[in-house]
């Protein structure tokens, strides 16, 4: 059974230049997350929907762009639902950084 994970980052960059970051940055928060991700992403409006594989498992999430906040909820595996809070907690700073005002 699937373990749902979300997270809600907060950004102050406005919903269209938080996309435009998601949309060039996300494949490398994957990257920075390890496990081999390989990361497939399709947008519909202000939501990204992606699958990952890592460690021959499929990880689906989305991530839903509003105003001043993204929520990113991801569907972790059964063999990645215990390693769940590192996950969320990798992720969570990773995403925190490509979203930072610069």
């Amino acid at each position: 059974m699937a373990k749902p994970v979300t997270i809600t980052i907060s950004h102050e960059l406005g919903k269209d230049a938080a996309k435009s970051r998601i949309d060039g940055g996300f494949q490398k928060v994957g990257d920075r997350l390890g496990f081999g991700l390989s990361i497939n992403q399709r947008w519909e409006s202000d939501t990204m929907h992606f699958d990952a594989r890592a460690m021959g498992q499929t990880i689906e999430g989305s991530l839903d762009v509003h105003e001043t906040n993204v929520i990113i909820t991801v569907m972790l595996p059964l063999l990645l639902a215990g390693m769940a809070e590192t996950i969320k907690a990798k992720l969570q700073k990773e995403s925190t950084l490509l979203l930072e005002k610069k």
